[in-house]
């Protein structure tokens, strides 16, 4: 057995927000298609539930480190604080 089939979507994980969604656009398009094999479609949305989480994680990732930049009294950054500061 390969490695695919223990984690058949551990490679979401090293992908970019823009490649993850636009991995995630395609598949939608296939689903709304409607010429997917029920079999085949099954697999996709698997796919596209993982990638789903993906872009969620980033955005998340992406909105706590926008909320740490710190701004001076006249409102232009001076900076950033750590998100983990211990």
């Amino acid at each position: 057995m390969s490695d695919t089939s223990a984690a058949p979507h551990a490679d979401v994980a090293a992908l970019s927000f823009e490649k993850a969604m636009g991995e995630l656009e395609q598949i939608v398009q296939k689903l709304e298609g409607g010429n997917v094999p029920l079999e085949d479609s099954i697999a996709i949305y698997e796919r596209g539930e993982a990638l789903k989480k993906r872009c969620e994680a980033l955005l998340r990732d992406a909105e706590a480190r926008v909320q740490k930049i710190t701004l001076a009294a006249d409102g232009s950054p001076t900076g950033t604080t750590p998100l983990d500061p211990g």
